[in-house]
């Protein structure tokens, strides 16, 4: 049984150099990494902030968090916590709806979609920022990633609002175009993808309200290859789109104002992995009983700015989870102490 696992914990500064290397890498389209030193250097003090603070509701907190690599110990992935979104700065959707058009008198009845500009989604909170280096994408270190910070938010709940969020990544090409910005924004915008993107990347989001359309726009007035990637989430993001479908969150017809990406929603407490979390006694793995259920689990401490997740093939019985002794040190916790455990898949 492998006793090494990689690790999520907490951005700190030192982790400033490896993020602006994923923000290169990751390319346009991903909005929350602008590839830009000082914004990503003030993002993370931000988060360390918020690890720091005594917080009883959320107030627009940003959490970050990194995987460190077991082998190796670099930093392969990063993964983000919006507390409440839209409380400083206006967080903008389209909402795609209907208006029907109709004359008795000639027999006509038409139904259109239309996109409207709004806020809906403002006061939730949003997980963000989810980013696998290409030669980490194995052995599960996407769910890992991803899901880590549903045990955080279970571990701290009073930090979150009580409905979350995930803005899909949009269809864009490798060369950062988008064929639904390129159907629609540019038309007010005047700019390419890439920088709208960036501007809205660095907190710039004025503009938006300043220049995009206030009335509802009709769908079908819009080039075929816009129609079609709205609602679509880019190759990349595919993974990351089933696997929060797995957890509970759902497609509400809300998509991305430059990409036209999905945006999925969930209450907090019907997500699969904190509704399903449960507080157990970490015990060493050789003494457990002959009667225990073998499994592959989430397991997160319950420190704040010392927090610490990983997965691990383990046992349990009631009340007790039975870790590798690498893992026990990994969560930096001793064998007796409270650890949040759920099993990685539904």
């Amino acid at each position: 049984m492998d006793t090494t696992a990689n690790l999520i914990r907490p951005i700190t500064i030192k982790d400033l150099d490896v993020l602006y290397d994923i923000a290169l890498e990751s390319g346009p389209g991903f909005t929350s990494l602008p590839a830009n030193r000082d914004l990503l250097a003030e993002r993370i003090r931000h988060s360390c902030s918020a690890m720091e603070r005594s917080v009883s509701s959320p107030k627009g907190e940003t959490y970050l968090f990194v995987m460190e690599d077991a082998e190796s110990g670099d930093v392969v992935g990063v993964c983000g916590i919006e507390s409440a979104v839209g409380l400083q700065l206006p967080f903008y959707h389209y909402r795609i709806g209907i208006v029907v058009h109709a004359s008795r008198e000639l027999d006509v009845h038409n139904t259109f979609e239309t996109l409207y500009l709004c806020n809906d989604y403002t006061g939730c909170a949003e997980v963000c920022t989810l980013y696998l280096r290409p030669g980490a994408r194995k052995n599960q270190n996407g769910s890992l990633l991803s899901k880590s910070r549903f045990m955080f938010m279970a571990e701290f709940r009073e930090r979150f609002s009580q409905k979350v969020i995930a803005e899909m990544r949009g269809v864009s090409n490798q060369e950062g175009e988008s064929p639904f910005w390129d159907g629609l924004g540019q038309h007010f915008f005047s700019m390419e993808f890439s920088q709208a993107d960036y501007l809205t990347g660095t907190g710039n989001k004025v503009f938006i309200a300043e220049l995009m359309p206030k009335h509802s726009i009709y769908i079908h007035l819009l080039p075929d290859t816009a129609k079609a990637v709205i609602g679509e989430v880019h190759e990349q993001t595919a993974p990351a789109k089933q696997m929060l479908e797995s957890e509970g969150f759902r497609y509400e017809n809300y998509v991305d104002i430059f990409d036209g990406g999905p945006t999925l929603a969930c209450k907090l407490s019907d997500i699969r992995a904190i509704r399903d979390s449960e507080s157990l006694t970490a015990l060493i793995q050789t003494d457990a009983p002959a009667a225990v259920i073998s499994n592959r689990f989430l397991v997160s401490n319950s420190r704040l700015q010392e927090f610490r997740c990983l997965l691990a093939d383990a046992s349990r019985d009631t009340g007790h989870i039975y870790l590798p002794e690498r893992c026990i040190s990994q969560l930096h916790i001793r064998p007796g102490d409270q650890v949040r455990v759920v099993p990685l898949k539904p």
